[in-house]
């Protein structure tokens, strides 16, 4: 059996090979490959391009000052990034927090996988991985961030995470892209919204950061329709 992560998917396509000589073998591998590579292309479509770097500043900006307004400061703030894009996120509004305050919250780190709302097909089940709090979450006021709220699945489960390590005075919830209330199959909500994207279920949100992506911008992306003949 051979691994290959195919673009656009955080799941490894997995390709069974029954071959009996290395020339075979080889050319095997290569169609496989390129298979992959054509198939990966036409997987989405992009539609639209909602954001870019400066407008991704701008709303995480605002979010920072909005924070910092709700909790009368940044004394007992608490930070907690969902991996992956949340953790990015989480650290550049703790930079704005300290220029606003001149004292920088701590951040966290919550690792949530196999089921991600930007991603919703990659599975049933949100299933909780390392998690770095450092120091106490006692009685601080924790604002959960992550870059897309659809399901609330992913929160539900971070929530979960979060008060096994003690109770929070309270928990907030910024997002970069609220997709619609209409999406949600749980009661949550965003207390900090940096844009509000109304989407069909078929459509997918795709945020880009330069920390993992090297260019930034939010674009919302499709799969083609299938022909008909």
């Amino acid at each position: 059996m051979y691994l290959f992560e195919r673009a656009g998917s955080t799941r490894p396509v997995a390709i069974r090979a029954n071959v009996k000589s290395t020339n075979a073998w080889h050319l095997s591998l290569v169609t496989v490959y390129l298979f992959l590579l054509v198939s990966a292309a036409m997987d989405f479509l992009e539609k639209a391009r909602i954001m870019d770097s400066p407008r991704i500043n701008r709303a995480l900006a605002r979010l920072a000052s909005e924070i910092v307004e709700e909790n009368h400061g940044a004394g007992d703030l608490y930070l907690v990034g969902i991996r992956r894009r949340g953790v990015p996120l989480a650290e550049r509004m703790a930079d704005k927090i300290a220029d606003l305050e001149g004292d920088r919250p701590p951040v966290g780190v919550l690792d949530i996988t196999l089921y991600r709302d930007d991603l919703s097909t990659v599975g049933a089940k949100p299933i909780v991985n390392r998690t770095e709090l450092p120091g106490d979450i006692e009685s601080r006021n924790i604002v959960l961030i992550d870059d897309v709220l659809y399901t609330g699945r992913t929160i539900r489960a971070a929530l979960d995470q979060l008060i096994d390590y003690g109770r929070p005075r309270r928990v907030q919830l910024a997002v970069l892209i609220d997709r619609g209330k209409e999406h949600r199959e749980l009661p949550i909500q965003a207390d900090y919204i940096g844009k509000l994207v109304p989407t069909k279920k078929s459509e997918i949100i795709k945020v880009m950061l330069q920390e993992f992506d090297e260019e930034e911008g939010v674009v919302i992306v499709e799969r083609p329709a299938p022909e008909t003949t």
